[in-house]
């Protein structure tokens, strides 16, 4: 099974550069794999999932998406993990769809 899953102090770091330090160039969108979505909505009190934007250390804009109990809280802990295998568009994208280019 692949691991989907990034620290709580990438996370931080992914955020707070976002944040403070927003790229000028913004990514389009994201492929989120199929696998990990699948992966975080069948953890145990996962109802919804939330994504933040951010920027790892190469300058690579990501999101960091967790798993959202029925309260509307993001839950993060040993059992709830926070995922990100996504891949920034332009380079993912799909060219022929009509919300990649007007």
């Amino acid at each position: 099974m692949a691991d989907f899953t990034i620290s709580l102090d990438e996370a931080k770091a992914w955020t707070t550069s976002w944040r403070t330090n927003p790229p000028k160039d913004l990514a389009k969108g994201h492929l989120i794999p199929g696998d990990a979505l699948r992966e975080l909505l069948a953890t145990d009190g996962v109802v919804d999932v939330r994504a933040y934007m951010g920027v790892d250390a190469t300058g690579t804009q990501k999101l960091a998406y967790v798993g959202v109990d029925a309260n509307g809280k993001d839950l993060i802990s040993a059992d709830h993990l926070i995922y990100d295998t996504t891949q920034p568009c332009p380079k993912c994208c799909d060219p022929s769809s009509p919300l990649f280019t007007p």
